[in-house]
């Protein structure tokens, strides 16, 4: 393979990559947690953007149970949105051999 081929796959595939992330960075990912009682919901890069909580929790007066649910729901919006990522990108680098992609 001449290097001129190879460098050109190479820009390929770096396009590829950063349309991906691109991508990755513009989706959102929602997750909740006591049966709804708190949403989270975290972009493709890792970024918590919003949470939500329900008026009946904030009722009971329980911060130690407000503080479970709400790093319960946080966590889980991030991990599908690193999920996600780690899915894609997984994806454009399959087949090529290369350690730790």
């Amino acid at each position: 393979m001449n290097i001129a081929k190879m460098m050109k796959q190479a820009r390929d595939m770096q396009d590829k990559m950063q349309k991906i992330q691109e991508e990755i960075a513009a989706q959102h990912f929602e997750a909740d947690s006591g049966g709804g009682a708190v949403k989270a919901k975290a972009n493709g890069e890792g970024q918590l953007l919003e949470i939500k909580v329900s008026p009946d929790v904030l009722s009971q007066n329980d911060p130690e149970i407000l503080e479970d649910l709400i790093l319960t729901a946080a966590n889980s919006a991030i991990k599908k949105g690193k999920d996600h990522a780690a899915q894609r990108m997984s994806s454009l680098t399959a087949g090529l051999g290369l350690p730790g992609f």
